[in-house]
């Protein structure tokens, strides 16, 4: 456990915070809240800028370590606080499993059902159409993997199931139906029962 609680410079409505905010949870360290007002500019202010030039969240300080870009959080907190759990395995076949799905939540995933959602939460006036194909192709390609396995990269929860199941799970926010995805839809549930496990907050009540 660290000896002080983790600052987490997050926003709720955030999938890249909800990733952190899942493996604070489930490795059930303490944690110090801090909200980050983007659409006040709040990311754009020099003291954010100083812990993240990209003005991104979420960033995390962990006495004294400074963190950002919520992939990098994820195997930073497993490689320091969750060592032997799993969440991050050790052997290369392993841990390139679990870089292959990170990989996918930087490109097709945040570029598919996270830009439809946040188009439609933001009321941003593009086109959604291309980023939701991008959604369902990557969701089907997701449901002929999951049908064969229970977790992403394999038998057992990694960071990456962290890393995709929000901005999945609030895909339809964006347009995109679950409904044609059973699998993925099963393994959403398997992850939503794990210990620690807390939801991404819903922005738009009436999708579906």
């Amino acid at each position: 456990m660290p000896r002080a609680p983790i600052r987490f410079h997050h926003y709720p409505l955030s999938g890249h915070s909800h990733r952190v905010e899942l493996m604070l949870t489930m490795l059930g360290l303490p944690v110090e809240r801090v909200f980050v007002d983007i659409p006040g500019g709040a990311t754009r202010r020099p003291e954010f800028l100083a812990l993240n030039p990209f003005g991104q969240v979420p960033v995390i300080e962990d006495e004294g370590t400074i963190v950002a870009d919520s992939n990098a959080i994820l195997v930073y907190l497993a490689k320091r606080h969750g060592a032997g759990t799993g969440w991050l395995p050790e052997d290369a076949a392993g841990a390139a499993r679990v870089q292959r799905w990170l990989s996918v939540a930087a490109g097709p995933l945040a570029f598919g059902p996270a830009a439809a959602r946040i188009a439609v939460l933001f009321g941003r006036p593009v086109d959604t159409a291309p980023a939701i194909e991008r959604g369902h192709h990557l969701l089907a390609l997701m449901e002929a993997e999951l049908a064969a396995r229970p977790f992403l990269a394999g038998e057992q929860p990694t960071i990456a199931d962290l890393a995709c199941c929000g901005y999945v799970a609030r895909a339809p926010e964006g347009g995109i139906s679950l409904a044609d995805y059973p699998a993925v839809r099963a393994w959403l549930a398997r992850v939503e029962a794990l210990p620690g496990f807390v939801a991404m907050p819903v922005s738009l009540p009436e999708a579906g």
